[in-house]
């Protein structure tokens, strides 16, 4: 079986360095053997990528690929907190939320991006519940946040 990491790496994917909050909460937090993150907005070396709303500023391949931005730095999260992401046992859920334009209604397509990303990196480990919502802003403009729980070995 290939390593979770090693996966990461086959597909040209980096995890980047752990986002710094934007606001008073810790990153993520480990009860039992589970990982909660807090909700990752798309940045990208230090810097917001992805802002605006979705089907107004951004197109929905736009948000898919924020969505996927997002994804890799809650992965960037869990594995501070639990050393390497080869001891991740099950992706659990996954919540996202798309920053939408009125009358923009594809959020489970936008956040796709994160969805197919997990799959593609932990097989059937990957496979979560999951929920898309559409919200009218999120923090300083970004067009999407995702969060996630893992349930680790």
């Amino acid at each position: 079986m290939v390593s979770f990491e090693a996966k990461i790496k086959q597909l040209g994917l980096v995890i980047p360095e752990a986002p710094k909050p934007v606001a008073a909460y810790v990153p993520a937090v480990k009860v039992d053997n589970y990982v909660f993150t807090s909700g990752q907005i798309p940045f990208v070396n230090g810097e917001l990528k992805y802002k605006g709303k979705v089907g107004q500023q951004l197109s929905e391949q736009e948000g898919y690929e924020a969505a996927k931005v997002c994804a890799l730095n809650c992965l960037s999260v869990i594995k501070g907190m639990i050393g390497s992401l080869d001891n991740i046992e099950k992706v659990v859920k996954v919540t996202g939320f798309v920053a939408s334009a009125p009358g923009f209604n594809q959020q489970p397509k936008v956040i796709n991006g994160a969805s197919e990303l997990l799959g593609e990196i932990f097989g059937e480990a990957g496979q979560h519940a999951r929920a898309a919502v559409g919200v009218n802003e999120l923090p300083i403009d970004a067009a999407v946040e995702v969060e996630m729980i893992v349930k680790v070995k």
